[in-house]
């Protein structure tokens, strides 16, 4: 019984949600287009700001045909994988020709796949959005919990979303990189790298749980010992 009430409850969470998606979809979109744009916006404005200097070039890649190349050159798919995942597509920096033919002290990179992530965090959190104007009348401790899980997982993926390079720091884009930015030690912060995948996977993972939390259908009017002293007393006749 306890395994069919979990599986009920699952199922009208589930319904819930395709209902807010169904109702509310270009709300959703927007919010996962803004997300990206601001994502953006926030990495070039930080690192113009951190270094004092606006970006002086902008570079675009082939990231089609890269991939292409890729997928014809690397038999092995979890070589290939990988390889495709880094490919960047657009990368707007400093350069600095005091050195020569010029070195890049930082830059920021569009890759795809992260992307991809930033946009999909965007997209959960309209849902989330919308789950709320679904259920309009639930409750306000259930709409903290998952305000505060939906923004914790948001800022998870935020986080490892981080496409900036730093000569100083780390030559390739990576998230670790704002953590250097933030004050945080270089060896420290690329000590960190390898743990990345796991803190955007757990930001995933907490804001489905916001989402299906926000979805939580209403008590039963029958529920609780407050709807249980309300009832009316009958009296019985003989």
């Amino acid at each position: 019984m306890i395994a069919a009430a979990l599986a009920s409850q699952s199922s009208a969470r589930l319904a819930t949600v395709g209902r807010a998606l169904a109702a509310r979809w270009p709300m959703v979109a927007a919010t996962a287009l803004a997300t990206l744009v601001v994502s953006v916006a926030l990495q070039l404005a930080a690192l113009a700001l951190r270094f004092g200097s606006l970006p002086n070039y902008v570079t675009f890649y082939d990231w089609p045909g890269n991939v292409r190349t890729i997928v014809a050159s690397t038999p092995a798919i979890s070589d290939m994988l990988p390889i495709i995942a880094d490919e960047w597509l657009v990368e707007i920096g400093y350069m600095n020709y005091d050195f020569g033919l010029g070195i890049s002290e930082w830059a920021f990179t569009l890759i795809p796949l992260n992307m991809l992530a930033v946009a999909a965090t965007g997209a959960m959190v309209g849902t989330l959005l919308a789950v709320w104007r679904e259920r309009r009348a639930c409750a306000r401790e259930v709409r903290l919990g998952s305000a505060a899980a939906g923004g914790l997982g948001a800022s998870c993926v935020a986080l490892t979303s981080l496409t900036m390079s730093w000569v100083v720091c780390c030559a390739t884009p990576n998230w670790v990189v704002g953590l250097a930015m933030m004050g945080l030690g270089v060896s420290t912060s690329l000590w960190l790298e390898p743990v990345g995948g796991w803190v955007a996977l757990a930001g995933f993972s907490l804001l489905a749980l916001a989402i299906l939390w926000a979805a939580a259908p209403p008590r039963a009017q029958g529920d609780g010992p407050s709807a249980v002293a309300a009832r009316p007393i009958t009296r019985v006749t003989s």
